[in-house]
């Protein structure tokens, strides 16, 4: 049974006092690969600087955000990742440790947050990470009505506008210290994503090879999964033509995006959003990509990017992205993907959310964005 909340006198005006929950995998943020954690961690900092008061429930002992920290365990859970108890217990415990007298709102960034956080004393703003079908749609449409569902992208809400959204904000990232590029690199296309057939590694190898152009894939690889879709897939295409750097970190991977010509996104899936393009285009990268998810909501058409509708058109496109200008797609992020537009987009779906206002919009939102 959902729980009756009502509205303090800061969730109309004044710093809201906000939960951040994230799983118990990876630290905030990540040393390496954690787009979920990276995210978080910009938007924490952003918030804190809006004047926000923000504490952040995670596992493990460290973190690098301005936020104040929580540990429920104090072991990072990521040699569990795929298991269903370590989220659970973490989520569990935070049950415990969040009251009304201590916090206006929950923002909840877990997979199983939202199936139990009708409960909580404090109510619950949830982002959905992953696209909402499937099995993890069945999760969320069983979600208590008094929970809210914050989408990333208004491609990944047509998916199921069923679901109790309450706002779309689109993912972002810190921009200082970025490294940029000033004008066009005519170095290698560069594919930078997670070993799985949804990112299109062998597309992207296929239309490199089309387009006589090198290739440096760069992917994470350490889950058994991803292990095994290399060996079995990727490892076989492999030739002179392309360089391989397993499991970059975040400095290598900003780097490898700076000295590219551009960044190949082959998504074979709706992508709900697709960070990398967004930090590509962060140090003047342009994307190539396939119009699959959140694509044309974050590449604008022959400007920061190409975007093509079949994979027979990436060779010519990744053969022209060098005829983009750089600043182009470093002022569309600076201008549509900067942390603080990001939690200012948060802080007004909080409050709209904790005072009941704007629910009629919400619905036509809702229906503006399933037409």
């Amino acid at each position: 049974m959902a729980v009756n909340y009502l509205p303090s006198d800061r969730a109309r005006e004044g710093p809201l006092r906000i939960a951040m929950v994230v799983p118990p995998w990876l630290p905030v943020p990540p040393a390496g690969y954690g787009g979920l954690e990276h995210l978080v961690a910009g938007l924490v900092d952003a918030l804190v600087r809006q004047g926000h008061a923000v504490t952040l429930f995670g596992a493990g002992h460290d973190h690098g955000t301005a936020a104040d920290f929580v540990s429920t365990e104090p072991d990072l859970q990521y040699e569990r990742l795929g298991e269903s108890l370590p989220e659970l217990a973490h989520v569990a415990r935070i049950q415990h440790l969040v009251t009304a007298a201590d916090f206006d709102v929950i923002h909840d960034h877990t997979t199983i947050g939202p199936l139990v956080a009708g409960r909580r004393a404090v109510p619950t703003v949830a982002t959905v990470h992953g696209n909402p079908v499937g099995e993890y749609g069945d999760v969320l449409s069983d979600t208590d009505h008094g929970v809210g569902l914050v989408a990333i992208s208004h491609a990944q809400r047509r998916l199921n506008p069923q679901l109790p959204w309450v706002g779309t904000v689109h993912n972002a990232m810190p921009l200082e210290g970025i490294p940029r590029k000033t004008r066009p690199t005519p170095g290698p296309v560069l594919w930078l994503a997670r070993f799985s057939p949804d990112k299109g590694p062998d597309v992207a190898i296929r239309a490199c090879r089309a387009a006589g152009l090198p290739l440096i894939m760069a992917g994470k690889c350490n889950e058994p999964a991803e292990r095994r879709y290399f060996e079995q897939v990727v490892e076989p295409m492999l030739d002179e033509d392309v360089t391989l750097v397993l499991n970059a970190g975040r400095d290598a991977a900003l780097r490898l995006l700076l000295d590219a010509r551009c960044l190949i996104m082959p998504v074979q899936w709706d992508e709900p959003f697709g960070m990398v393009m967004v930090e590509a285009m962060a140090t003047g990268t342009p994307v190539v990509a396939l119009r699959r998810g959140a694509v044309p909501e974050l590449v604008r058409q022959g400007v920061t990017g190409l975007i093509c509708d079949s994979v027979d058109e990436l060779p010519a496109a990744l053969r022209e992205s060098t005829r983009l200008d750089p600043a182009d797609c470093v002022a569309h992020v600076g201008e549509d993907f900067s942390a603080e537009r990001m939690a200012s987009g948060y802080a007004e779906v909080f409050r709209r959310f904790l005072t009941g206002a704007g629910q009629a919009g919400v619905r036509e939102t809702v229906r503006a964005a399933a037409r």
